[in-house]
């Protein structure tokens, strides 16, 4: 997520401990239970433990983060009831931000998702899911990142980053579906390259969105969530 500078021009503390534990959790250094001592991060940080206590009331906000009795701040884990949720709003939301964002995107965001997807391609050889999943967000980065919507985009990584409390990739659990989705990106790329509506647009994106939910759920144990 990108800094959000103060009106000094620079990234307050309470930014900068949301960004730092955001990313921890997101890239398993910080996985599920472990637990958030406030004054250990303000001082990694070199902060108060105010901004801390700040970021991560955000970030139980988000889902990612909740408050224990006699234990304190603890980061959580998505269970398939949550995580069903999550991929049915992300794919409404973030359907929509790629419709609403294709018109903007440039020749020169459409080369880089291009090359994306053919790194992907090339991570199906010696399947990597953790590398192929963050190529994944960034290739669909590089399709809604224009969206002029902000609210939608903020619900956009809203969903990316309670997806990123997995702390595993999904396609860990089913790499059958990875070669699909290099597919449904190249389908996604030439409907926007070809100038195509919104609603054909959108539809394609939610479509592939919820593909990979699918997959995940007939793969899972508790394919009987609601």
């Amino acid at each position: 997520m990108n800094s959000v500078p103060n009106a000094a021009g620079t990234v307050s503390k309470a930014e900068q401990a949301y960004q730092t534990v955001q990313s921890k959790i997101a890239s398993g250094e910080y996985g599920p239970g472990y637990r958030l001592v406030l004054g250990r991060i303000a001082a990694d940080l070199g902060c108060s433990a105010v901004p801390v206590r700040e970021a991560i009331r955000r970030l139980e906000a988000e889902g990612l983060v909740r408050f224990e009795r006699n234990v304190g701040a603890t980061v959580t884990g998505i269970d398939p009831t949550e995580y069903l949720y999550t991929m049915q709003t992300l794919s409404l939301v973030e359907g929509y931000a790629t419709a609403l964002s294709a018109p903007l995107v440039t020749a020169e965001d459409l080369a880089q998702a291009k090359e994306i997807n053919a790194q992907m391609r090339d991570c199906l050889e010696n399947f990597d899911p953790v590398r192929f999943t963050a190529l994944n967000r960034d290739f669909h980065s590089a399709l809604f990142t224009n969206c002029p919507n902000p609210h939608i985009l903020d619900l956009v990584h809203r969903g990316w980053n309670r997806l990123g409390a997995l702390r595993s990739s999904t396609f860990s659990y089913v790499p059958g579906r990875a070669q699909d989705s290099v597919a449904e990106h190249e389908r996604l790329l030439e409907l926007i390259e070809a100038k195509a509506d919104a609603g054909t647009i959108e539809a394609a994106a939610r479509a592939h969105r919820i593909a990979t939910l699918d997959a995940y759920l007939k793969h899972s144990p508790a394919s009987s969530t609601p």
